[in-house]
């Protein structure tokens, strides 16, 4: 530490009063990222270890905005992976809505937890109603911007995917689908373009998100990622024209609930055939094959492979960089996975604007950090699949 305190020593020297808190700031926030990417590290900087674990890779400017002004840090960059630190902005607004949705459940007590106690424990005991209303309401606006935002430009791939919550309605207490969108555009680059809360998965409930999403702008979609949600693939097709890629984790899911424990091993192998084909061509003849086989011992499985067909093979007619990303939504897990760990604090929501609020504002944080981080996919092949007006499915496969 003796390095640390000469810099600490020299700012305090050279710093004018009205610089000095900005420049603390400064230093203690670089040096929190300096140790934290050691620990990412397993190592220091330019240090030989047999231990290390990942590699820096120079810094990112980035402005950080407080109390004493606007600071300017240098995030470190990882050559796997990426690091973002929490003590900036964009984690604020997550955690004022968690916040505000503990604060709403416990003052109109509705929830069936021990919200007391957590509240309490986070120092929020004797909160009145009206701040509460100031504080969503500040919230509100935020995430309303955000989630009513113009969409410019093409989106060639649209994720879908639902993260089922329990909110209370009319006295009930009912299951609701929060619906999470993510698309990648012409950069290459993921954004989130809308979340929405949906008492089913009916066509109708399907076509009039799709057509929000529409009517702010989403245009040139050619796949859509997600589940096999009822009355998805009807509204997909009358709003936006657009094939649906079945996610392959969950058919697989679904294919190995039709056979027994003992042959679950060799028909994952089996399929797996299928999806390591390398065209879509081979893959359906592999497939047809598949069919043929477990039909006498696996009827049932035989009937779904015929169903899926179309829907799981889906992604093959597209470029083969983009195969990895495209055939699942595990690009969303790590989204449902915070997205569960904020609301099982709150168990059950008191409304449905609670619901929109704190996933709404989960998702403004994760869209300021996919910013600030490397595209998702290649710019020229995504360009590619946008202006692909004359080429037909095996010209694109073969990119």
């Amino acid at each position: 530490m003796t390095d640390d305190r000469m810099a600490l020593k020299a700012l305090l020297e050279k710093a004018s009063d009205t610089e000095l808190l900005s420049e603390m700031l400064a230093f203690v926030a670089n040096r929190l990222m300096t140790l934290d990417v050691e620990q990412v590290c397993n190592a220091r900087a330019h240090e030989r270890n047999e231990e290390r674990t990942n590699h820096r890779n120079g810094y990112r400017e980035r402005t950080w905005a407080t109390r004493a002004g606007t600071v300017a840090l240098k995030v470190p960059k990882l050559r796997k992976g990426s690091y973002f630190p929490e003590f900036l902005e964009p984690r604020r607004a997550a955690e004022k809505a968690m916040t505000a949705v503990i604060q709403e459940a416990y003052i109109k007590g509705l929830s069936t937890r021990s919200v007391d106690d957590l509240v309490k424990a986070m120092g929020l005991a004797g909160i009145s109603k009206s701040q509460v209303s100031r504080l969503c309401a500040d919230i509100d606006e935020r995430v309303n911007a955000f989630l009513e935002r113009p969409l410019e430009g093409e989106w060639p791939y649209l994720w879908l995917d639902a993260t089922y919550l329990k909110v209370r309605r009319s006295g009930r207490i009912v299951s609701v689908a929060a619906i999470v969108a993510v698309a990648v555009n012409t950069d290459g680059r993921r954004e989130v373009l809308g979340i929405a809360v949906m008492p089913s998965e009916a066509e109708a409930f399907w076509g009039e998100f799709l057509r929000s999403l529409a009517d702010r702008g989403l245009r040139g979609v050619k796949l859509i990622i997600a589940d096999e949600h009822k009355g998805l693939k009807g509204a997909a097709s009358k709003v936006l024209g657009a094939t649906i890629q079945r996610c392959r984790v969950h058919f697989m899911r679904n294919a190995l609930s039709c056979v027994g424990r003992r042959d679950k091993a060799i028909v994952t192998a089996a399929l797996r055939t299928a999806f390591d084909a390398d065209s879509l061509k081979a893959s359906k003849e592999q497939w047809d094959k598949l069919i043929e086989a477990f039909q006498p011992r696996h009827a049932k499985l035989a009937e779904l492979m015929m169903r899926a067909e179309e829907d799981v093979l889906a992604y093959k007619s597209f470029p083969r960089a983009h195969w990895q990303q495209l055939h699942s939504t595990n690009p969303l897990e790590r989204l449902n996975k915070e997205i569960k760990r904020r609301t099982n604090v709150i168990g059950i929501f008191p409304n449905e604007a609670a619901i929109t609020r704190l996933v709404g504002a989960l998702m403004l944080e994760q869209n300021d950090e996919w910013a600030v981080t490397r595209r998702y996919m290649s710019l020229e092949t995504v360009r590619d699949v946008c202006h692909d007006g004359t080429m037909d499915a095996a010209q694109i496969a073969s990119m």
